[in-house]
């Protein structure tokens, strides 16, 4: 390509560190723009979100501008060779394909609320991200975007899913998180062998400010995961990582860690109902989702991205051969994932 790889975003959005980790990993050579800041000459993509991708051209004009972070990653396996994300075995990639969902739709039900259900995270992160964009800021400016930020953002937390009621299965979701990166770091660098896939980035983007930005979340990693703070910092550069022969250094989905298959058992246990039910009220055309989570009855306004996500995993395990299927449906046994990949149209 002769183009310019762009990527637009923001320092403070999970999802665009997450990208801006997959580039600097396959060493995609790129440039990275704050989005809303004087540099950002990009147009608005169909969706106001970041990250946008775009590419430009010598004359400067933009084509293919796209948003969201999974498509993302699926174009630029098309475009670039070498150093891939996705694993080799089918059915592995399967797997991986899954637990990024996790990270993106589940794990960043944690991030939200602990950036915006406590005061003293709230009030933190009112005063950095308006800074996010402009440094220079005026701090009359910083103030009033300051309560601009934390007021919105508070009222908010209902359509994510972080309510008082909520709290405990959000809270306890995130330690168990934490307890299985402990576990499985001790052991491994990535979830599905020595080199890292969408999953890995998925669930570093969602963590990142919870273990290096707002306080009470860093507090409770510290406590019970110091691995995962330091993994984030190791995730959000491995330009370095060598990869010696592009074949190997991915599990099978036969011989997959016992710390990863616990971390799907962790997803079948709080993201599957949530998503199942999330796609059942979309279907019904419901406003809000309702299900039970760890004895508790969740509830949240619907959300029909997240169904597009059940749709475009049962689509990814509908097109698996017969033989990987099988191998999937074994990992998946007893984790509470394998509702999820019925063949039930939405």
């Amino acid at each position: 390509m002769t183009d310019t790889l762009v990527l637009c975003g923001t320092h403070s959005s999970p999802y665009s560190r997450k990208m801006r980790a997959v580039l600097r990993y396959r060493r995609i050579a790129h440039e990275w723009v704050i989005r809303g800041s004087r540099w950002d000459d990009l147009p608005d993509p169909p969706v106001r979100l970041v990250p946008i991708l775009a590419w430009r051209d010598a004359d400067g004009a933009y084509s293919d501008v796209m948003v969201d972070s999974s498509p993302e990653i699926s174009v630029l396996e098309e475009a670039f060779s070498g150093r891939s994300v996705v694993p080799v075995d089918p059915a592995t990639a399967f797997l991986d394909f899954l637990l990024e969902d996790f990270g993106d739709e589940w794990v960043s039900k944690m991030m939200y609320h602990w950036r915006w259900a406590n005061d003293v995270d709230a009030q933190k992160s009112g005063r950095i991200l308006p800074l996010d964009r402009d440094l220079q800021l005026p701090d009359e400016l910083a103030a009033k975007a300051h309560e601009m930020f934390v007021g919105r953002q508070v009222s908010r937390r209902g359509m994510i899913g972080s309510s008082d009621n909520n709290a405990p299965v959000i809270e306890a979701s995130y330690e168990r998180v934490l307890d299985l990166l402990q576990d499985h770091l001790a052991q491994r660098t990535f979830f599905f062998g020595d080199r890292p896939g969408r999953s890995d980035f998925a669930v570093f983007g969602q963590l990142l400010p919870m273990l290096w930005w707002d306080p009470t979340p860093t507090a409770v990693a510290l406590d019970r995961a110091p691995r995962a703070l330091m993994w984030v910092e190791w995730m959000d550069d491995l330009s370095w990582w060598r990869i010696e022969d592009e074949a190997v250094g991915w599990d099978t989905a036969d011989v997959i860690a016992d710390t990863t298959r616990a971390l799907l058992a962790e997803a079948g246990r709080t993201y599957v109902p949530f998503m199942i039910a999330n796609a059942e009220a979309l279907a019904n055309g419901a406003e809000q989702v309702v299900c039970e989570i760890d004895g508790v009855t969740f509830r949240q306004g619907a959300f029909g991205y997240q169904g597009k996500c059940v749709q475009w995993i049962r689509d990814a395990y509908a097109a698996l051969a017969a033989v990987d299927r099988d191998r999937v449906d074994a990992v998946l046994a007893g984790t509470g994932c394998e509702v999820l990949v019925r063949t039930k149209a939405i």
